[in-house]
């Protein structure tokens, strides 16, 4: 049997390419490294979905996604937002959902090499630790050696463009500095409604801090960073924190507080942003600033029983999986979109997503990082289109976009359009 398409990463934009393809009636499998999908959602406990503007496109998929998780209370819809998300119930719900349209998914599998003939690839080389015999759907070689599948279209949705790098594809160079990564992580028996309180008393910036109840769950969100040019309520708090030996100077570069639907007493951090000098192709490195990043999480734990109220019988409970990284390696496709076609809202004949999330490029320097605000703008499907390969595409944060532009288009909900809008394409091309 030979695959319509094949996915090789089943996180956001993955996902949403695999459940589109299947609900159209084309044969697709998702190739995963991990034992679940979801990536940078339930992995990298990236949540919530952050809004993306109210004229996009190619949502089917996420306005699915909302409904089968409101269905086991995985979802709260907070301060307009549909996308607050229960991370652990969405594994379950996202192994549904594929199986509802019949999408075959290999779990603990890795792509090891492709084959490619007349631009075309036409076999995935496959590792996993958890086959031991072939059938129908995996084919073998050389006595058990190697194990492949087949397919008509390959879709690029690991992050890193792994396909893209087997398949000697030409990236983008990339001369500014890569955005620091950052590591997430949960802590429970929290005193959300005690927390909520204090902190919009403490900061009556409802821009940066705010609170509901939805239901008869106190939810609530606020942040800080260490750039001067905002006044934040929580800086004296880190400051003395630091000057007591709490927290580390550059633990206060990043920090970011979420509540979590169907978690009554949790928060989400979206910290600490890595800012040590990683090199992503030196595993000794990334594993380096993986373990400083878990130290300094025990840091921001200590800081929040503390000196937050609500946190103080508090523990961690999760850190994520995986880095929740924001830039990597990119694609040159048939279209290199830029922050000029993004600023001028440039139209195209076709279209895969349009969103207004801001020009959002972190730094690890102090008052460097670039939050802009934008009007709409569109993505052309050439920009998930390889080059040099005919029936490979992308979707996701490696896509064929300059720098700039890629850190507005990196977020879930544009994942999500981009994986959706390659089925789709597929769809009418096949």
């Amino acid at each position: 049997m030979i695959y319509d398409i094949a996915i090789v990463g089943g996180g956001t934009a993955g996902c949403a390419a695999a459940y589109i393809a299947g609900k159209l009636g084309l044969k697709s499998i998702i190739i995963e490294k991990n034992i679940h999908l979801g990536g940078t959602i339930t992995s990298g406990l990236v949540i919530p979905i952050m809004q993306s503007g109210e004229n996009q496109i190619n949502t089917d998929f996420y306005n699915d996604l909302v409904l089968e998780l409101k269905a086991v209370n995985g979802q709260i819809t907070y301060q307009g937002n549909q996308g607050w998300f229960n991370p652990e119930l969405l594994k379950i719900v996202l192994d549904n959902m594929m199986s509802k349209v019949g999408v075959d998914i290999l779990f603990n599998t890795m792509v090891t090499d492709v084959s490619i003939e007349n631009k075309k690839i036409n076999r995935l080389y496959l590792n996993n630790n958890l086959l031991s015999v072939c059938n129908d759907k995996l084919y073998c070689q050389n006595k058990m050696l190697s194990v492949y599948i087949d397919a008509k279209y390959v879709i690029d949705s690991t992050g890193n463009c792994e396909i893209g790098k087997f398949s000697n594809c030409e990236f983008l160079e990339n001369h500014e500095n890569i955005q620091p990564p950052s590591l997430r992580f949960i802590m429970e028996n929290v005193n959300v409604k005690e927390f909520a309180d204090w902190i919009c008393l403490l900061d009556s910036n409802r821009d940066v801090t705010t609170s509901e109840y939805i239901g008869n769950q106190c939810h609530c969100s606020t942040a800080y960073t260490w750039d001067s040019a905002k006044k934040w309520a929580l800086a004296p708090l880190f400051e003395d924190a630091v000057k007591n030996k709490v927290l580390k100077d550059t633990d206060r570069n990043y920090f970011q507080v979420f509540s979590i639907a169907g978690m009554s007493s949790a928060i989400a951090f979206n910290c600490p942003r890595i800012i040590d000098d990683i090199d992503f192709d030196d595993g000794i490195s990334i594993s380096n600033a993986i373990m400083s990043a878990r130290a300094a999480i025990l840091r921001l734990s200590n800081f929040c029983k503390l000196y937050l109220k609500g946190f103080e019988n508090s523990y961690i409970s999760n850190i994520a999986d995986m880095l929740g990284v924001r830039a990597s390696r990119r694609i040159k496709g048939k279209y290199v979109y830029t922050i000029e076609d993004l600023k001028s809202g440039k139209k195209f004949e076709h279209p895969v997503l349009i969103s207004n999330y801001p020009v959002d490029v972190h730094s690890k320097d102090k008052n460097s990082s670039t939050l802009e605000v934008v009007k709409d703008y569109q993505l052309p499907i050439e920009s998930l289109m390889s080059k040099d390969v005919d029936n490979l595409f992308v979707a996701g944060r490696c896509l064929s976009a300059d720098a700039m532009a890629q850190g507005a288009l990196r977020v879930q909900a544009s994942c999500f359009s981009m994986g959706e809008g390659v089925a789709k394409y597929i769809k009418s091309i096949i």
